[in-house]
């Protein structure tokens, strides 16, 4: 699903058969202007999304941007100014606040987990936990705030997890598998794997073809040794349970990547609002 059809399903929802407050209190051709007003410090998500909401109602509406994403914001900034017809403002207000507010405080919250991995070479991931449809806007606003995505979804990695092991049999049949796939559909696509103890890693090791290998609820002590013994053959990625309060002891073991679900699933958003003026 693309953005523009996001924004199309989600006006569509709010609005249904018409904005009947602003159209039964305010003058069709009445106009107004409203800025968007920064209400807590953070980083600031998801400007172009804003616009695109704006337009989609009235592509005569003048949006006029003053802070770009990335900002980092304070209370009192000033994000954007929109002018133009005040029932088409009202109508794009609330949407594009959702948006906005959501990306914010994904941006912020990923931007502090990254400051605490300052100095490391460790890269903070994201991953598939998102809202339903709202993966793409997500995953960009981790960006934004200065992590990086995991696989999109499904269809553009090959990730073993431990119920594919199970259900597959075991890891070498998972592993074997998933090569004999990619080849015999012409598919080009990184595979990583899971693994929950030393015993799975040395059969992970054993049987090698994989590019990555996820270390999950490994304690750091545990998973600085499993990062010594796979001595960069594979990439390494911790997983499960890591905190704020813990991610840098993590980072400190040399693994390549930490994933954090809480990114996009356990995220408050940033306080923003839409004022006339």
């Amino acid at each position: 699903m693309t953005i523009d059809e996001i924004i199309a399903l989600t006006l569509a929802e709010d609005m249904g058969d018409g904005d009947h407050t602003s159209l039964s209190t305010i003058p069709a051709t009445a106009r107004g202007k409203a800025r968007l007003l920064v209400k807590e410090a953070g980083i600031l998500s998801g400007i172009d999304i804003a616009r695109r909401v704006f337009l989609t109602i009235d592509d005569s509406i003048v949006f006029t941007e003053f802070l770009p994403d990335g900002t980092v914001v304070k209370p009192g900034d000033v994000a954007f100014v929109v002018e133009g017809l005040s029932i088409s403002l009202l109508g794009a207000e609330r949407t594009a606040l959702n948006f906005m507010q959501r990306m914010s405080g994904i941006a912020t919250a990923t931007n502090r987990l990254v400051m605490l991995l300052d100095g490391l070479n460790t890269r903070l991931l994201d991953t598939r936990k998102t809202t339903p449809l709202m993966r793409e806007l997500e995953k960009m606003a981790v960006k934004t705030g200065g992590g990086s995505n995991h696989r999109f979804g499904l269809f553009d990695m090959i990730l073993i997890k431990d119920n594919h092991v199970d259900f597959a049999g075991g890891i070498n049949q998972a592993i074997e598998a998933a090569n004999s796939y990619l080849m015999k559909n012409k598919k080009s696509l990184p595979i990583e794997i899971e693994v929950r103890n030393f015993n799975e890693l040395d059969e992970v090791l054993l049987t090698g073809k994989v590019n990555r290998i996820m270390l999950d609820n490994f304690s750091p002590t545990d998973l600085r040794k499993a990062v010594e013994i796979i001595d960069g053959r594979y990439e390494t990625e911790a997983s499960g349970g890591i905190t704020e309060e813990t991610l840098r002891s993590y980072a400190e073991t040399g693994v390549d990547f930490i994933s954090v679900g809480a990114l996009t699933h356990h995220i408050k958003s940033l306080d923003l609002s839409l004022k006339a003026f």
